[in-house]
């Protein structure tokens, strides 16, 4: 089967290999759609981060990997001892590989796993290829209601869903989320299903600042404004928590300031390089940071929303393409295409 398999930084192949076969415990899948996500375009640019180099722990496969964590598809078989999951049921995919015995994975956070690493980028298939087999605790059916298209959505809009859930925010608070790519956009749709009074969008990109725009965020751009001061000004005195999205490292710090006395920065971005702070501008307001990686015990409740009419499909896909042209027109379309904002991969 064709599969897509990350080799190098920059060397993506459209590979043939063996079509998988559910091992004990594992679902097969016939992959419909996969997300590009700003992970992989990492992996693409500067990788190795989340990619494994030597035998990854709980997958045991290292590069070449096929990748692709933000899929649906379609039971097609089920290895012995399956009990979840039939042939025929519509499914999503919950990526997260964890050990269940660390420390973390004691307290139920499975996403802080010290061995932690995600299908489609640690290794064990992915979703960007015909077919792939899966273990079932990562299975998740979708109704009838939600398209395949909409379900590729899960992933991305549960790492949203979790930033805001794990941050301090109340119903009625003010917002901002600095970066308005994919993941940004679907941070302002869970502020939005979360209550916040006032949700403000940082954003340089015309296209991205009118998409944010749609979404019901507040745009401001920081080539005319101030974005610290202008903040404070619309907000009497910062935001209650600022979202950054972007990571890129000069942004850090703007989201702590943009921040009230006492408010919160929540880090969602994964930064391909050190970002510095001054520390006196988190500790003389009194102010907190707190990253968040991924996402748990979160999809019910996006699939729950998205039957609701929350992260739509419609709002935020600006491209579908097959397994034949994602390198040329998903991954390099991504870094020269300014317009696009979320592609999606037809398997």
């Amino acid at each position: 089967m064709k599969a897509l398999r990350w080799h190098a930084a920059k060397d993506l192949r459209l590979d043939n290999i063996e079509e998988p076969k559910p091992s004990k415990g594992q679902v097969k899948i016939k992959v419909e759609w996969c997300g590009i996500c700003g992970s992989d375009l990492h992996e693409y640019t500067a990788g190795p981060i989340f990619i494994p180099t030597e035998n990854h722990p709980l997958s045991g496969d290292k590069a070449p990997i096929v990748m692709g964590h933000e899929f649906s598809g379609q039971v097609v078989e089920v290895g012995e001892g399956v009990t979840r999951a039939s042939v025929g049921d519509r499914v999503v995919v919950e990526p997260i590989y964890s050990c269940g015995t660390c420390d973390a994975c004691r307290q139920g956070k499975y996403n802080l796993c010290d061995k932690m690493g995600f299908y489609g980028l640690a290794g064990g298939g992915g979703g960007f290829s015909e077919y792939a087999s899966i273990p079932e605790v990562m299975i998740h059916k979708i109704p009838e209601a939600i398209s395949f298209e909409q379900g590729a959505l899960v992933e991305p809009a549960a790492v949203a869903l979790h930033s805001v859930r794990s941050s301090k925010l109340k119903v009625g608070d003010k917002a901002v989320v600095f970066g308005t790519g994919p993941i940004g956009l679907l941070v302002i749709e869970a502020l939005k299903a979360s209550g916040a009074s006032e949700i403000y969008a940082v954003e340089l990109s015309e296209e991205r600042k009118q998409k944010a725009a749609e979404f019901g965020a507040i745009v401001i751009d920081p080539k005319q404004y101030d974005v610290v001061e202008e903040l404070h000004k619309r907000t009497d005195g910062g935001v209650d928590v600022a979202f950054e999205v972007t990571g890129v490292p000069a942004v850090l710090s703007q989201a702590i300031h943009s921040t009230k006395i006492g408010g919160e920065t929540m880090i969602v971005s994964i930064f391909e390089q050190e970002a510095s702070i001054q520390p006196n501008i988190i500790v003389n307001k009194e102010r907190s940071v707190t990253g968040i990686i991924g996402y748990r015990d979160v999809f019910p409740a996006v699939i729950s929303l998205m039957e609701k009419g929350f992260f739509s499909a419609d709002k935020l896909v600006t491209k579908k393409i097959t397994l034949d042209e994602v390198i040329d027109q998903g991954f390099e379309a991504l870094l020269k295409e300014k317009n696009q904002v979320k592609i999606l991969v037809k398997a």
